[in-house]
This record gives C-alpha cells, sequence and structure tokens, in this order.
C-alpha cells in the first residue's frame, strides 16, 4: 500500500479512536453518574461536569486540529 494513503488511514483511526474515547467518557461522567442531568438546582457535579466538558472539548478539538492541520500531499487528477 503506498504511504501516503497508509497516512491518511492512519489520520483517520486515530480520529474515530479519539471521539470514541472522548464520547465513552462524557457519557460515564455525564449520563450513567448522573452529572449531566440537572433535578431541581444547579449542584457542584453538574457545575464540574459542564465546566469539564467545555474544556476538554476545546482540547478535544485543538487535538483533532493538530491531527489533521498538515496535507498528507495526495493529488487527485
Amino acid at each position: 500500500m503506498e504511504p501516503l494513503l497508509l497516512q491518511y488511514l492512519n489520520r483517520i483511526m486515530r480520529t474515530i479512536g479519539l471521539v470514541v474515547v472522548y464520547m465513552s467518557i462524557n457519557v460515564a461522567f455525564g449520563i450513567m453518574w448522573g452529572y449531566a442531568f440537572i433535578e431541581s438546582e444547579w449542584k457542584l457535579g453538574n457545575v464540574l461536569f459542564y465546566l469539564y466538558l467545555l474544556i476538554s472539548f476545546i482540547g478535544f478539538a485543538y487535538t483533532l486540529y493538530r491531527i489533521w492541520k498538515n496535507p498528507i500531499g495526495i493529488k487527485i487528477d
């Protein structure tokens, strides 16, 4: 297989892996442990969860940007 194609597939697999891990962690903290649901009022766990969600999403988006920022060099004719 061509090295450029392998680089492209490697980026795709890293992206899919990061998305699955990121979403699994957020589902575990938010839905399974109940921090995403606001019952009658905001609690400290809810505030910390949403603050974590915001900060981790910024880091996640930056990580994906770093993965995809450099062109691979595949030329489509």
